[in-house]
This record gives structure tokens, sequence and C-alpha cells, in this order.
């Protein structure tokens, strides 16, 4: 599962939440805006706003997210984003809804007003059921139930697809030669427009001043026109667009390219432009996935086992070759790699069956039905497996030698530490972090040391740190210097001097003993914080 908080914008966000969302998406011209969907089909919005471009009905911005509730219960299918930026939403029932901005009446409600909310758009689409949504930069796609794609909004350059340069206020049902095909996929670059019809053809229109739409020519369209590099070789099943470059997947698996290339979003290994189809990948394995967006030069793909290669503007470096990433998704490369770093479709948090080998860990941390061993604290249990143990700490490798006594037994019992520092502690070793209050870090702080975990203590002193106040500081001073925690020592020294007359009035400062007390009063003197 891909984690939203990649993205800057979602750090603002609860755990709590961040659990509570199954759909999201990241949009605007800097990536600025993000919607997403709780799992009750609750529509939350925050960041910029825009152009009015998170529909709450007014222009403040918020780092708060806010309900959209003329959408609660909508199931969204499809969702997508213009970089003015305007934003179309399809739900399940087929209903088509858009806001923010309008000056090309890329909203599709006849005026050029931005909307402020999100409206209901029925021009030309009554007993239409719309399945999915794609944005220009000012211009909008809808591919309905019966495979008619219908367009609106700006039209420079005929992306439209009308047969003339004028914008369209309404929805428009594409036609000339898409009449009486079923088309099954649509897709936007910047100002241009692409569709796949049922059988694998392939047609574009709109701008082509840098061959995005592979006709051979550069020459803008005013209606579809097929793509006859594409044509009677295989079926395409994917079609993705960039700002001013696209990417085909064939049901093969097989990659073809076409478009700008200047960042080397082609994967070509040259930054020359192409004014038809060109297979790139021809080396690795069957692609099982592509991915581009409008607002980027950016383009990455998956393959059948899992890899997911990146290639053309990332991070402001142009990568010409198709490069080999660690990440499991192509979510991952837009979060981590596009500029700006928007999400190239409406990404979906639903769990899948699989589960990788940190999630697998994870979800087995105190199962009692695989544990093999239980170790007994202030008469809890906490279920765990000797292979785990041994394989994350040195302490359990040398405890379940066989002249250990521990190896024999089905429970351990542990009296030194508390419930809550010793869970945390086991659940750290499934799970690599650690969920504690500054309090009970301290605890856990005492463990890491008596165990020797360095990197535990480091995320201890982290959370210590993170959680220090007047009224606990002392008490941190104290057992950062019992545990011989330099590094948190200093901190929290620099803490009680800062804040001196508070922290000299709290009850943990008059339980100390007399030797620390007079040595903080020494060095404290040493930083000068008793001068006149």
């Amino acid at each position: 599962m891909v984690d939203v908080s990649k993205w800057p914008l979602f750090t603002l966000l609860s755990a709590q939440e961040l659990a509570s969302i199954r759909q999201a998406c990241i949009f605007g011209a800097s990536a600025n805006e993000a919607i997403y969907i709780t799992h009750d089909d609750e529509v939350y919005v925050l960041g910029l706003n825009c152009s009015n471009c998170l529909g709450t009905g007014d222009s403040q911005s918020t780092i708060v997210a806010k309900k959209l509730d003329c959408l609660t219960g909508k199931k969204l299918v499809s969702l997508s984003y213009g970089s003015g930026p305007h934003v179309l939403l399809a739900t399940e029932e087929g209903e088509l809804y858009a806001w923010g901005h309008n000056g090309y009446s890329q909203l599709g409600n006849g005026t050029t007003n931005q909307g402020v909310s999100p409206i209901l758009v029925t021009t030309n689409l009554q007993n239409k059921k719309v399945t999915e949504v794609a944005c220009g930069s000012h211009h909008s796609l809808a591919l309905t139930h019966e495979g008619e794609v219908f367009a609106w909004g700006y039209n420079n350059c005929g992306q439209v697809g009308s047969g003339s340069t004028a914008n369209q206020p309404t929805p428009r049902k594409v036609s000339n030669c898409l009449q009486n095909k079923v088309m099954v996929s649509i897709a936007c670059g910047q100002t241009s427009s692409m569709a796949v019809a049922d059988n694998g053809e392939v047609y574009g229109w709109g701008y082509n001043g840098n061959g995005q739409l592979g006709l051979g020519n550069n020459g803008n369209q005013l209606t579809p026109s097929r793509l006859i590099g594409l044509q009677g070789l295989f079926t395409v099943s994917q079609i993705a667009s960039g700002y001013a470059h696209s990417l085909a997947l064939t049901d093969e698996g097989l990659l073809y390219a076409w478009g700008a290339n200047t960042y080397g979003q082609l994967g070509t290994g040259n930054k020359s432009n192409q004014l038809s189809p060109v297979q790139v990948m021809t080396e690795k394995e069957r692609i099982v996935e592509i991915a581009a967006c409008h607002s980027t030069h950016t383009s990455a793909a998956k393959t059948q086992s899992g890899q997911v290669y990146m290639w053309g503007q990332c991070r402001g470096q142009s990568i010409v070759l198709p490069h080999l990433t660690h990440f499991s998704s192509t979510d991952d490369v837009f979060a981590c790699f596009a500029t700006p770093s928007v999400m190239w479709r409406l990404l979906s948090m639903e769990h899948d069956d699989f589960l990788t080998v940190a999630q697998s860990l994870k979800k087995e941390f105190d199962n009692p039905e695989t544990s093999d061993l239980k170790f007994s604290v202030d008469g809890k249990y906490i279920h765990v497996h000797k292979a785990v143990l041994k394989i994350r700490c040195e302490h359990f490798r040398s405890m379940f030698q066989s002249h250990w006594n521990e190896d024999m037994k089905e429970v351990i019992e542990i009296d030194q530490f508390s419930y809550p520092v010793y869970r945390s502690f086991l659940e750290f070793l499934y799970t690599d972090s650690v969920d504690l209050p500054p309090e009970d870090a301290i605890g856990l702080l005492d463990l890491a040391t008596s165990y020797c975990e360095n990197r535990l203590k480091k995320l201890c002193q982290h959370i210590i740190k993170r959680g220090i106040t007047v009224e606990n500081a002392f008490s941190l001073l104290s057992a950062a210097i019992r545990y011989d925690a330099e590094d948190l020592e200093e901190f929290c020294f620099k803490f009680c001097v800062n804040h001196l007359t508070e922290v000299t009035q709290t009850a943990a400062f008059w339980q100390i003993d007399g030797n620390m007390l007079k040595e903080f009063i020494c060095r404290a003197s040493h930083c000068g914080a008793f001068k006149n």
C-alpha cells in the first residue's frame, strides 16, 4: 500500500485522519491542494485553495481538512484535475461534479464564473452515466458507460475535437471518426486529448506541435485522428499523457512513446522529439502499468515482477533512459521525483491481499495464533516469535542459545521493566517504530541501554526531546544522566536553563538528590544562568 505521507501536504493530518483515508489525490499547479475520501465515503479537502479549487464555498486556504458535505456518501470512481486548477469527479451513480477555475468554461456549466463549490454537470449528459473523467490544463473530457466521449472548455488548439477552435461552454459529444465507436479509455495532455476504442485503436486530437498525437506530423488536429503508427500491430490496453508526450501499453505488455522529449521523457536515450510511436524498454520484462500526468514531464512504468522504472524530468534532472527505482508503485515516483509532486491518478488506499515482508511482520506481532513464545510482564502476556527476536536483537540471539534456561521456556517473566515499555520494545523489533509518551520513553531508553540497542536509544531520545515540558524537564534530565545519554542530557540541561524560573518551581526539581542539585547549580552558573 502506498504511504500518502510521502506527499508533504498529508503530513498536516493526524495519524487518525491518515488511517481513515480510502482514496486520495494531490493536485494543483504546485501540488498545494489535496482531496481525500474516507472509508465512510466522506470527502475532505485541504491546501492553498487556488482558484477556489477546494470547493469549500469560499476562497480561504486551510491546513485543517474541511468536509465537502454535498459529496458525502457519493462513491468516487474517477477524479481528474486541470492545472488552472479545476477538478472533475465522477461518482458510482454516473454523476459528474466540477469546481474550481472556469475562465474557459472547463466546468461545463455554460459560464466562466469560478466554481466555489461542487456543481452537478448535466448539460447533454442527462440519462448518461459518466465512468471516467480527464482534464487538460483548461479543457475537460468525460467517458460514458456507452463508450461516448464528451469534451468542453478551452479549445484554442482543437482539444475539444469539435472541428473549430471556439471554446466549448458545455459538454459536447466528440463524434467525427469516433461516431459508432465504443471508447474505453481517455487521457489529456496539457492541450491535447486521446481516447482508446474497445478494439485497441487509439485516437488523438488537439495540439500536436511536439508530435504528442503520434500522427507522424506536428500539425494540430481539430477533430479526432487515428494513430496509424499503432495500427494493426496489437491492441492498446492503456494510454497516458504527460505535459506534451504520450505513452501507450499494449495487451502484450509492450510500451510505446511519442511526442516531446526535452527531458528524456520518452525513454529513448536521447532528447529528440518523436512524431510517431516508438517502442521503448524493449529489453525489459512484460510491462503491466504506465504512468504520466499532464502537469509533468515525468514517465513511469511497472513490470510484471513489480519493478518500477522512471525517466524524464525527475527532480530537475533529465533521465533519458528508464531508470530502475527502489519503489513498489508508480505513485511513489510522482511523490518523490515529479515536478510538481502531484498524483497522476486518484490513489486508492485499499489494502490488497499482498503484504510485504515488513507488513507481514507488523501484522504478526502479539499474535497468539502463530507465536511460539510469551513474555509475562505485570501479569500480562505479549506473544512473540523466537526466530524474529533472534534475527532482530543480539540480546535475544544470546538468550536463546542452548545453555540459557530461557531457551527451554514457553513463558519468560520480566520484572525489571513495565508492561508498556517492554511491549513497545518488542513491537519495535517487528516494526522499526516507537509510539510512547516521553515519560515511558525514559524507561525504554533504560531498556535500550541495557540491551545495547543503539538505534532504539536514538529513537527514544528523539521522542523525549519532542515531548519535553517545564513540568517533566528535570525528570528527563535526571534520566538522561542516569542512562548516560549525553546528547539528550545536553538538550534537557539547556531546556532547564532556558526555563530556569519555571523549572525550579516544579515538583520534579525539589525531589532530586542533593549531589545532582549541586552539580546542576554549578553547571548552570558556568553558563551564566545566575548573572544579574
